[in-house]
């Protein structure tokens, strides 16, 4: 489960969960995504690094600019893994 815990760490942090939401809607450039946020450039760096090496997120470059995705399969994968999880609760502490 370390995949897991890589995406897990990655998604702890509010900004990170926000560029995954922002990226639902598509692929954006590097510079899309950063005017969303007031962080330098080498911190949104940092961000884009922890959710790539998480598999989160997939990179391609195209020319000078670089395009972020979702990686969809990572994330179905924990969503399956958090309800497989959820689905050994007692039914009292069912949501």
């Amino acid at each position: 489960m370390n995949s897991a815990n890589s995406a897990f760490k990655a998604i702890a942090d509010p900004a990170r969960r926000e560029i995954l939401r922002l990226l639902r809607r598509g692929e954006m450039t590097a510079g899309e995504l950063a005017q969303h946020f007031d962080m330098s450039k080498p911190t949104m760096s940092h961000h884009f690094a922890v959710l790539a090496d998480a598999d989160l997120i997939t990179r391609r470059r195209e020319g000078q600019t670089i395009w972020y995705g979702l990686n969809t399969t990572v994330l179905q994968d924990v969503l399956a893994w958090m309800m497989d999880l959820a689905g050994d609760l007692p039914p009292e502490r069912k949501p």
